[in-house]
């Protein structure tokens, strides 16, 4: 009898799950801790990343830490693949046949690597965060369909876009030099 290992993406969800969480409650926090003057429904719950962990344990319990993790390993699955197969395609495309790709054809394919799959990643991920936010004040959403299903009646299909350009500007430099940096640092333990 041999022992299945379990898909990568779904060790690596179980890790990234809650400190995506975390991060996502913090970014959507709007209200400074230290200025709070007058309570209102505007307070900040968290003072950080721990205390915002222990209060997620202690409302919603440790499931909570888990709220949008089919999302995210939506979101990641698909597009993990397109990402690397991007940067591939366009390297072979770009490079002469037999030779290694130069520094300019990784940090431009690198680049459009990190574009193209944060584009296919976007509508999930607009998904992913709202089911991660969801919670705090009430249960708004059953689960993913109910979620795009809601958020596409609310706000049209341009909603799974929120973001879009963001991610698109931030991902070309920040994955052009990840793949670039990668590429040497094989070259340099070859």
């Amino acid at each position: 009898m041999s022992c299945q290992r379990p898909p990568m993406d779904l060790v690596l969800v179980y890790f990234t799950a809650p400190v995506d969480l975390i991060k996502v409650r913090l970014q959507n926090q709007t209200e400074s801790f230290k200025r709070q003057a007058k309570p209102d429904n505007l307070q900040a719950r968290y003072r950080g990343p721990i205390h915002c962990a222990v209060s997620i344990l202690k409302t919603e319990g440790i499931t909570g830490l888990y709220r949008g993790s089919t999302a995210l390993l939506l979101r990641d699955v698909p597009t993990i693949g397109l990402y690397f197969l991007t940067y591939e395609v366009l390297c072979k495309w770009m490079t002469s046949n037999g030779k290694t790709p130069d520094p300019w054809t990784m940090l431009f394919a690198g680049g459009c690597a990190g574009t193209v799959g944060w584009a296919a990643a976007n509508p999930m991920d607009v998904i992913k965060s709202r089911l991660q936010m969801d919670g705090i004040q009430s249960v708004q959403y059953r689960g993913i369909l109910d979620c795009i299903s809601k958020s596409i009646r609310q706000e049209g299909f341009r909603v799974l876009c929120k973001g879009l350009t963001a991610n698109s500007i931030r991902a070309f430099p920040v994955n052009a030099v990840t793949f670039l940096s990668y590429e040497k640092l094989l070259e340099t333990f070859r």
